[in-house]
């Protein structure tokens, strides 16, 4: 799912990123501690999901008592804020041996009642995701169709893995990974939309089928395949979609599909109702 996204050729320029000598943090995946191509993450389970918790809020106050739901909500200690200033020193150690701050207490600050991060928001990979998807809404909204795919694209390109896929995540990170999940989802089905309103239909047919395999429930990606098969002139492969998905959602979920895929077939079983009366009409790209 969290592969290099490429469903067409004619990417749009990279916008400019940090140096690599810039300390930089991913969380496309596993989380990162990045300088010079080198990973100087903690190791230490705790410290790094801290770091993580850190990370997802920079230069924002992190309460304390966040941190602890964080840590130890599914199994509290005695010595939970001892504990904590424990982890925290081990990170300012980390930060400091590594030479990625000039003083480490200059960047994790301690501020009452918590800490913060002093990092800016561009070093990290999500606000890049974030910044990239906008642009290429505010594209696709204003018909520039392949500079549009060209952004999703590029937004796509950040993701090397599930999010925080190295972090044990606890209540407050895992609802974060989860909506950062639910956007990559969200972005994928933009991408496919540029490249539909592209002309690129055909070129979408191989690289949809490998997507809708990997998310077989998925109706959004079963009906962005069912169109551009459809708009390809291949309308019994797109039904059989249909009917697989159908079946599918049946077996599993005892649901319909959605009214949306519904509308869809139908319109493809009348499209091929009205070529029984006309049978010299031409198949033709939408």
């Amino acid at each position: 799912m969290y592969s290099e996204t490429r469903l067409a050729a004619g990417a749009t320029p990279r916008p400019r990123e940090p140096s690599e000598s810039v300390v930089r943090f991913t969380v496309l995946g596993p989380l990162g501690l990045l300088r010079d191509g080198v990973d100087y993450a903690p190791t230490t389970p705790k410290v790094l999901q801290l770091l993580a918790l850190l990370v997802v809020r920079p230069g924002r106050l992190v309460h304390a008592d966040s941190i602890m739901q964080e840590l130890w909500a599914s199994d509290p200690i005695r010595t939970v804020r001892t504990t904590l200033h424990t982890y925290v020193y081990h990170l300012r150690r980390c930060i400091q041996e590594n030479g990625l701050a000039e003083n480490a207490d200059d960047l994790l600050v301690t501020k009452n009642p918590g800490y913060v991060f002093r990092i800016d928001p561009a070093q990290v990979d999500v606000f890049r995701f974030d910044r990239l998807q906008h642009e290429g809404q505010v594209l696709q909204r204003n018909g520039r169709h392949d500079d549009a795919a060209g952004r999703f694209r590029e937004a796509l390109d950040l993701w090397s893995g599930p999010p925080l896929a190295n972090v044990s995540c606890g209540p407050v990170l895992q609802s974060y990974a989860t909506q950062l999940a639910e956007q990559h989802r969200t972005t994928l089905h933009l991408l496919v939309e540029a490249e539909i309103a592209s002309g690129r239909h055909r070129e979408l047919i191989g690289e949809l089928r490998s997507l809708t395999v990997g998310n077989p429930l998925d109706e959004a990606l079963h009906g962005q395949l069912m169109r551009v098969l459809g708009r390809s002139g291949r309308r019994s492969d797109a039904m059989a979609v249909y009917r697989d998905l159908r079946r599918r959602l049946a077996e599993e979920l005892g649901v319909e599909p959605c009214g949306d895929l519904q509308l869809l077939h139908r319109d493809l079983i009348s499209e091929g109702d009205q070529r029984q009366f006309h049978p010299t009409a031409r198949s033709e790209d939408r």
